[in-house]
């Protein structure tokens, strides 16, 4: 039997960081998978999904007007676009795939090919494909064995005509019509790409008021109004009662409101985007004690499960599934096994991107959670209609949103930014969360110019009290207030520190 330092199953984007950073300790690992190396980070998810958005934004430029000049006589098949998502999903895989090779050669890694279970805590059985079984030991464990969508109890999902995110690639045309159930990020993101390519006639089930309801309010009502205008439907206050193939395999799905009444409506396809779940079959964690949460995902305390020497890094430890917790989650946990993290594992300062229409960015705190744990807080919001950069793209549609602590310290809560180029604004402030620093230091920074991030600065600024735009005399457009722990809202003016 095959004695590792060790052993990483998994090979998304959590396994595959977990697996570079031991190479740095000079440990005996091994890297387990049974997919392709890279996982849903590029394969059905985060990079397949971005390119694709990427592409619909690109076609929707070319198709607008408002540019000074309109292109004409263009065509699109979805089989072309797909077979470019495609080229970008095989660009990474071969990156990938040759630095795990590179190091094989080298002898400094193993890796294998197979299904993983735990027969001990220190003891692996791999199902390699049509090679037969292998049986390895090893000192330390790390499970990042990644997530998959979630189905729905009696909704029958055939990848072709009632799809999730795995079959979006299945499609051989652009639907004429799709429904998605889902009102979340993924849900959205694709009711923004299919509805960029002006092929589809889009509709979103949503149970709540408004999508995106973890989101403030007039970053959720700017991304509806444009998804609107781009001329999908929203079943808003809606709860799906059926969803099913009729005679002429187009899908029928029934709904019920909260008033009482019901649709029953007709489309090509249906996207089911209600979250994802943990692959955790067969791999005999209940047998060797590993603790699960209630909705499927491991319990840890910074990577470390119940067991002393397993550890879970990536979406089988989160409630959100992004590709940078697993990145940074897989280092940590190599960090704590091998030796000691040089700082803790913080997550108060997680940023992600929303690709939306526009784009959105965020980090830390927005107002909706403020108020909930009653923390009170200040804000600066300003739109992109002040911003040269926006206004040379001849794209104003946006704003920042700056929250800070309500006292004389104003340590950064959090940001979102809608609008384009808004991820280009965050990593300033997520560190900024990460140091507890106030935003004074933002204050002097030479931001280049013309830039989205001088948004960033003058929001700053206004909570300073020393916009260079004043709040007195654009009153739709730029706002600063404070909200108290009760949620009484003060709009601060003049002297914007008092």
């Amino acid at each position: 039997m095959k004695k590792y330092d060790l052993a990483i199953i998994g090979a998304g984007p959590s396994g595959y960081a977990a697996a570079m950073r031991a190479m740095d300790f000079g440990k005996r690992t091994v890297l387990i998978d049974r997919g392709r190396i890279g996982g849903a980070g590029i394969f059905n998810g985060a990079l397949s999904s971005k390119t694709l958005w990427e592409l619909s934004e690109n076609y929707i430029t070319t198709k607008s007007g408002d540019f000074g000049y309109k292109v004409y006589d263009s065509e699109i098949h979805y089989t072309d676009v797909i077979a470019e998502v495609n080229k970008a999903v095989t660009d990474k895989y071969r990156q990938l795939k040759t630095q795990i090779d590179y190091f094989v050669k080298k002898g400094l890694l193993t890796y294998i090919s197979g299904h993983a279970s735990l027969n001990s805590t220190e003891e692996i059985k791999i199902v390699k494909e049509n090679r037969g079984v292998e049986t390895i030991s090893a000192k330390n464990i790390i499970l990042a064995i990644g997530s998959r969508p979630r189905y729905l109890p009696d909704l029958e999902i055939d990848e072709e005509n009632i799809l999730t995110s795995d079959g979006i690639s299945n499609l051989q045309n652009f639907p004429e019509s799709m429904v998605i159930l889902g009102a979340g990020v993924i849900g959205c993101e694709f009711a923004t790409i299919f509805s960029n390519f002006g092929k589809t006639r889009v509709h979103i089930i949503d149970k709540e008021e408004r999508i995106l309801p973890f989101e403030d309010e007039d970053l959720s009502y700017t991304v509806a109004k444009n998804l609107e205008n781009n001329g999908c439907h929203i079943h808003r206050n809606s709860r799906l009662i059926r969803m099913e193939l009729d005679k002429d395999k187009r899908v029928e799905y029934e709904l019920e409101y909260k008033d009482g009444r019901r649709e029953i409506h007709t489309v090509e396809k249906a996207l089911v985007s209600v979250g994802r779940v943990s692959n955790t079959e067969k791999m005999n964690l209940d047998k060797i004690g590993v603790k699960l949460t209630s909705r499927g995902t491991c319990w840890d305390e910074a990577t470390q499960t119940s067991i002393d020497n397993i550890y879970a890094v990536g979406d089988f430890t989160a409630d959100i599934s992004l590709v940078n917790i697993g990145v940074q989650e897989g280092r940590f946990a190599v960090e704590r096994i091998f030796g000691e993290p040089e700082r803790p594992l913080i997550y108060d300062n997680i940023s992600w991107i929303m690709f939306l229409n526009p784009e959105v960015a965020a980090v830390g705190l927005n107002e909706v959670q403020c108020r909930r744990k009653n923390i009170p807080y200040r804000v600066a919001k300003m739109s992109f209609t002040f911003l040269n950069r926006a206004i040379a793209m001849r794209r104003t549609q946006g704003f920042f949103k700056l929250l800070v602590s309500d006292d004389s310290e104003m340590k950064i809560l959090g940001m979102r930014v809608l609008g384009n180029h808004a991820s280009s604004t965050i990593e300033s402030v997520a560190l900024m969360i990460s140091l507890g620093k106030g935003i004074r230091e933002l204050s002097s920074i030479m931001t280049p110019h013309p830039s989205i991030p001088e948004g960033l600065q003058e929001c700053v600024r206004m909570l300073l009290g020393s916009p260079m735009m004043k709040p007195e005399v654009f009153t739709q457009h730029l706002h600063c207030y404070r909200v108290d722990a009760e949620g009484r809202v003060e709009r601060l003016n003049g002297n914007y520190q008092s």
